[in-house]
């Protein structure tokens, strides 16, 4: 059936409320989007700032989304809006007690002082175990090994903690005032299995020392509950609500063969897949998608920012940095940036740091610099490409988004880095959007179809796109040995 035809068949089974509300909870911001259920266009949208750093206490994410939630006037929308969805940032650590109040900050997935617990994890039980298991191997990023760090270094706040979920569940919570989770999220605690769809207690036991409450995880349509009267939107229902990049997958409705690069605060390389594929290195995480299938991913710490540090060093701002990036050499002169400036997990390089080879008196211009520092983070999402490709996960297009899509100068490289045609679909908020997707998927029991749009493509073309993989390539073992 066309989009356009299903789109047809979802308005004649509308419930009350002809929309659906998306929320984006990303670690910069909340996004709150309000969505036509019949066809997907959107009719409201509101946001709100977070603070920045890698640990936050969870009640500025509420606050968060009620700024955003009336920017948005999602409450003024009343009895018309059907349901409400969450994707939210992945990993961390949520901690509560009986009272549903934080143990202690929560831990963001790129806070990475649990690296020496992840290693632990490893060598306990050794790679072939965790794959079994969880099919990931523990990084800093994953909530189990946050547990494990609480345990060793806050035990008064361990000893506290009743309930632990991620930042997704603490929205349901608000929400719905139930905890409830869904498999995008829960496969990326490191104590949940997406094969058996279920939570691994003696995981936590041996980490953590003992079980605590845990979110239910709910079917990928399912309801967590009905929207809580302080929120004002009528009789809503709450869906399950997912990880962002799931959330992301849902709203550009991603079909296998179509790889997502998304390029923010991290980067993510994933796909959609009927079948789990499993990395015995744990470089490429085998998570849960939204819809019961399975969302191969790697995910990079470095992405954007690599841009916004390149752009500060020059003392420019983004427009003039893309401007010197378009100018330079198409292999910046030689130049190569290891864009690992804040650690990295994709490799797994928590104390890496950043490192530029190629460095000629010759080459040293703002332009080179610039490119440079593009290449980077395309060289770098490229890596995780040729990963995916290596477990025969076909890889026939990029979908490319995140904020840093928007530089021209990266555009117009990817394709010829990645070796393979790129799309960009038309700016929107991809995952706010997938959430509102699978809101409607609760409200009427039918996952709509709403279609994307193309806003630019580009081929590879030239071969310097395989000389500036080479380089990058030979740098990073140079440097890191992998």
């Amino acid at each position: 059936m066309s989009a356009a035809a299903q789109s047809a068949a979802n308005a004649d089974a509308l419930p009350v409320g002809d929309l659906v509300v998306g929320v984006d909870s990303s670690t910069q911001s909340c996004k709150v989007v309000a969505v036509d259920l019949a066809t997907g266009s959107q009719v409201a949208t509101g946001a709100a700032a977070h603070p920045d750093g890698t640990f936050i206490d969870p009640h500025l994410w509420t606050s968060a989304l009620e700024v955003a939630w009336e920017e948005a006037g999602i409450a003024a929308l009343g009895q018309r809006v059907a349901g409400v969805s969450v994707a939210a940032q992945q990993h961390g650590m949520v901690g509560v007690d009986e009272d549903n109040e934080p143990v202690h900050d929560a831990l963001l997935w790129n806070d990475v002082r649990s690296a020496e617990e992840a290693e632990a994890m490893v060598s306990a039980l050794g790679a072939n175990e965790w794959m079994e298991a969880v099919n990931l191997l523990p990084v800093a990023s994953f909530t189990l090994t946050k547990l494990a760090w609480l345990t060793k270094n806050s035990p008064e706040a361990a000893a506290r903690l009743k309930t632990v979920g991620l930042p997704h569940d603490w929205l349901n919570l608000q929400l719905s005032g139930a905890w409830s989770t869904d498999r995008s999220d829960a496969t990326g605690t490191a104590y949940f299995d997406a094969l058996s769809n279920e939570y691994h207690p003696e995981l936590l036991k041996r980490f953590f020392g003992r079980v605590p409450l845990l979110p239910t995880v709910l079917a990928p349509n399912a309801t967590a509950g009905m929207l809580l009267p302080r929120w004002g939107a009528g009789a809503a229902v709450v869906g399950a609500g997912m990880g962002d990049n799931a959330g992301a997958a849902l709203g550009l409705e991603l079909e296998p063969g179509e790889i997502v690069v998304s390029i923010g605060t991290s980067g993510t390389v994933f796909t959609v897949s009927e079948d789990p594929v499993r990395d015995i290195s744990g470089q490429l995480a085998g998570f849960a998608d939204a819809t019961g299938r399975h969302l191969p991913l790697q995910a990079t710490i470095n992405a954007a920012r690599v841009m916004v540090a390149g752009a500060a060093m020059l003392d420019v701002d983004l427009a003039e940095f893309d401007r010197l990036a378009l100018a330079a050499a198409p292999d910046a002169g030689g130049m190569t940036l290891l864009p690992y400036l804040d650690g990295e997990r994709t490799p797994n390089l928590p104390d890496a740091t950043g490192s530029m080879v190629g460095l000629t008196r010759a080459n040293m211009t703002p332009e080179n610099m610039a490119r440079a520092s593009v290449l980077a983070v395309l060289n770098s999402l490229a890596d995780a490409l040729d990963s995916l490709a290596s477990f025969n996960v076909p890889v026939k297009r990029v979908l490319l988004i995140g904020g840093g899509a928007k530089s021209r100068a990266l555009r117009e490289a990817a394709a010829t880095v990645f070796g393979v045609p790129v799309d960009v679909p038309e700016p929107r908020e991809y995952v706010a959007l997938g959430a509102a997707r699978q809101a409607a998927w609760a409200a009427t029991g039918v996952l709509p179809v709403w279609g994307r749009r193309i806003e630019e493509s580009f081929m590879p073309h030239g071969e310097w796109g395989a000389v500036v993989r080479e380089r990058y390539v030979a740098a990073r073992k140079a440097v890191y040995g992998r």
